[in-house]
């Protein structure tokens, strides 16, 4: 009997608009969300063509298990989240694919803390699903469906209740703002406004064609923003994604910052004013995090990769705050998820009090990172892995996600993906050259493994 296919990736479902993603898919799916969780359930989308069909569908999947759902339109992300946890909703879906190109669209659930959905959790939905063990009510106890058209706003408002708006008022700031024709620019041009910050926006309309340029913020992407950051002698640039769950940032001279750098900054700042907190990243995040967390008196934990995980891990231990090195961070003091007016709003206080961020990212250690990724049959993946263990068991190794291994100040983590049939390789050197060399080096003995066992 052929093992059951995993529709949960890393972050929801995702495919092509009329293969993967359909309507009687997210019906059906909707009545494999609704079966399990029984109660209300939020719901709102991003700025895709195809996002009313694939809303539509679940809704109507939802309320035929008995589910009442609330319809807040388009939102971003954690606005939907936010409001799952001021609802006191069973649950939450977003329809979204994120960055991915136009023509893919997705579906995303969210449980009751507002957190995404844990894997064990998102395992018993599947096997609802393909069992179609749907729950079925009569007439009398079909779901109602009401609207609320004023989440965006409570996010936002808690969002301000969150940072020192005193400080941001004061300090003049210039924005350039790139919503990328996603939800952002439902919410971040107003939050920042309010704010007291002068905002210059560009790609506000939501259009799920993405006009402006692709949704994913990378830096050939964002070459219109980081021009109009230098040419108006901005206080810094700002990109979110499509669906403004992650925040990506330009300094004022016009520099693209990684990720990495933006969440060790914040994470930084962060625990200088909460001295003694805990930071949570993962095993595959530039160690330049941690560095900076343990500089101003903090404790940095790692972890499996994944927000979920991530944001789990914070709940747990108490920690403020936490994050990925994709722009992607949470706040524990607003919500337990990554949030890019959050991000953002906590980024215009700490250029308010501090300064440059030019200057502020001098700071920050530099390390060099490679990437690659090599094919695998996923029913391979398991002996290929226990190979590549075997080959380094006389060197420093962590076994938390994948199989991270460290030559002396060096590492590299070779990770199986959840979604394709391929492994990630990521590397972390001080030498630009040494990170590139030791990627290329487990992408050859990967080679030689997977030949092997073939």
């Amino acid at each position: 009997m052929a093992a059951q296919r995993r529709l949960f990736g890393t972050n929801g479902i995702r495919g092509v608009i009329g293969k993967e993603m359909t309507a009687s898919f997210a019906m059906d799916m909707g009545c494999a969300i609704g079966s399990y969780f029984k109660g209300n359930v939020v719901i709102g989308t991003d700025s895709r063509t195809s996002n009313e069909m694939l809303k539509s569908a679940m809704i109507a999947g939802l309320a035929s298990t008995g589910c009442g759902v609330i319809d807040i339109g388009l939102a971003p992300t954690p606005s939907v989240q936010h409001a799952v946890i001021r609802s006191h909703s069973a649950a939450g879906v977003m329809i979204t694919a994120s960055h991915n190109p136009p023509e893919f669209n997705g579906i995303k659930a969210i449980d009751s803390d507002g957190t995404e959905l844990d894997f064990s959790k998102e395992l018993d939905i599947e096997n609802v699903y393909f069992g179609k063990r749907f729950r079925k009510v009569d007439w009398k106890s079909v779901g109602t469906i009401q609207s609320d058209s004023e989440a965006n706003l409570r996010y936002t408002q808690a969002i301000e209740d969150r940072v020192d708006g005193g400080s941001i008022r004061k300090a003049n700031l210039k924005i350039i703002l790139d919503c990328a024709n996603g939800v952002a620019g439902l919410v971040t041009p107003r939050l920042l406004t309010d704010l007291g910050a002068k905002v210059t926006v560009l790609n506000a309309q939501p259009d799920g064609s993405f006009p402006g340029h692709p949704s994913e913020p990378t830096p050939e992407n964002l070459v219109t923003l980081i021009q109009m950051v230098k040419d108006e002698g901005a206080s810094f640039g700002v990109a979110h994604d499509g669906d403004a769950d992650r925040s990506v940032f330009v300094d004022e001279k016009g520099n693209y910052v990684t990720g990495d750098k933006s969440f060790a900054v914040l994470a930084g700042y962060l625990v200088s004013k909460n001295p003694g907190a805990s930071v949570v990243s993962t095993v595959a995040t530039s160690d330049c995090v941690g560095d900076m967390v343990v500089k101003n008196g903090g404790k940095i934990v790692l972890t499996r990769v994944g927000s979920p995980v991530v944001a789990r891990k914070m709940k747990e231990i108490g920690a403020i705050f936490g994050g990925e090195e994709n722009g992607g961070l949470i706040y524990a003091k607003h919500q337990y998820c990554r949030d890019a007016a959050m991000t953002t709003a906590l980024m215009a206080e700490l250029v308010a009090e501090r300064g440059s961020l030019a200057k502020l990212l001098q700071e920050v250690p530099v390390y060099h990172q490679a990437k690659l990724k090599i094919s695998c049959p996923n029913d391979r993946k398991k002996e290929v892995m226990e190979a590549l263990v075997e080959t380094a068991k006389h060197k420093k190794i962590d076994l938390t996600d994948g199989v991270k291994i460290f030559e002396d100040k060096d590492w590299v983590i070779i990770r199986a993906s959840g979604t394709e049939p391929i492994f990630r390789i990521f590397s972390q050197s001080r030498s630009e050259d040494r990170a590139e060399a030791l990627a290329k080096d487990y992408l050859w003995k990967l080679q030689q493994i997977i030949g092997d066992s073939s």
